[in-house]
């Protein structure tokens, strides 16, 4: 229930970046501050093992999974007292998943992110004995990944199902489509579970809008959006944490600031930068390492796979989108407090 009350309360949850050397090893360092970084910028949670940390590190061959996942677990309590919402992204066969899953639980975490791309001929009926295998093990959250990086079409259908597991407590919606937005809030919806389900926005193409909609369905059922768990969410955390509360605060009123709508159109813009829309999403997580890298919080943008990096002209996107909306970014923050992080 406590983790419940904190999902539907709203969160600014980053999906977590992978912090590598030049030799591609694991960065303990400066994963560590990046940990460090969303916990003073006020997220609210962190997701770890997701597609921004880069799939690849749920290969056995890499040794990763299991030292990311306890970097970010031991880093988000050494401050004591109140710590994020701590997610773990589960993939894979059924027997892949309930084992990362039991990974997660025995390194504190308090639910897990379950992604069916790995499941791409599975029928509705496999893929819902998946997912209640996986709840066996720790609260389930959703997630409509889109298919340009990984994920699969999912009806209505598979989404009504599914919100009728109990251990179901959030779904991350993600789909980068109006349509398949509607399926999920549709679903949750009809099961009766809009008050037991925190429906958060992966959407990072379309985020103030889902956070401002108030969803009204048949019946006079109203559904919103309680957070984001996002990979734009991954830098300018602290910038994003106010624009969160702005969202909340305008939805509480029931009345949206044009300028609000403006502030969601520039991040929209200032998305596409990031996550190379114009090449399909291929430069997506180096979009994001370089950011960090600018700011200081990455020693480079390397990826496990040596030829994912920046598209050509995605360098020359990044600067037009910083210059244009100076706004969005948190540079003075993580400058101010950067060191102390990287200790």
């Amino acid at each position: 229930m406590q983790l419940r009350r904190a999902l539907l309360g709203g969160l600014v949850i980053p999906a977590h970046p992978l912090a590598l050397t030049r030799g591609r090893r694991l960065d303990e360092r400066h994963q560590r501050a990046l940990t460090r970084y969303y916990c003073a910028a006020g997220a609210g949670g962190v997701a770890v093992g997701v597609h921004t940390t880069q799939f690849a590190i749920h290969r056995a061959s890499t040794g990763l999974l299991a030292p990311v996942l306890q970097l970010a677990s031991e880093t988000a309590r050494e401050r004591g007292g109140k710590r994020p919402v701590l997610i773990a992204g589960v993939i894979g066969s059924t027997r892949q998943a309930v084992r990362e899953a039991m990974l997660a639980r025995q390194l504190g975490y308090d639910a897990v992110l379950l992604s069916l791309g790995a499941l791409r001929r599975h029928a509705d009926r496999e893929l819902l004995a998946h997912a209640r295998a996986v709840a066996e093990v720790l609260p389930l959250i959703g997630f409509y990944l889109q298919p340009a990086v990984g994920g699969r079409p999912l009806s209505y259908r598979f989404w009504r199902m599914f919100a009728e597991i109990d251990a179901v407590v959030a779904i991350k919606v993600a789909p980068f489509d109006r349509y398949a937005t509607g399926d999920v809030v549709r679903a949750v919806a009809d099961a009766g579970r809009a008050s037991e389900i925190a429906l958060y926005t992966g959407n990072d193409d379309q985020i103030v809008v889902d956070l401002v909609t108030r969803f009204t369905l048949d019946g006079g059922t109203s559904v919103r959006m309680r957070g984001g768990l996002l990979g734009q969410w991954a830098v300018w955390t602290r910038a994003a944490v106010a624009l969160h509360r702005r969202c909340q605060r305008a939805q509480a009123a029931g009345c949206v600031a044009s300028s609000l709508l403006t502030i969601g159109a520039q991040l929209t813009d200032a998305n596409g930068a990031l996550f190379d829309v114009a090449h399909n999403f291929r430069g997506s997580i180096a979009g994001i390492h370089e950011v960090l890298r600018r700011q200081g919080l990455l020693a480079g943008r390397w990826c496990l796979d040596r030829a994912e990096d920046l598209s050509p002209g995605q360098a020359a996107e990044i600067d037009r989108v910083l210059a244009a909306y100076p706004h969005l970014t948190d540079d003075t923050f993580v400058a101010s407090h950067r060191d102390a992080w990287l200790r």
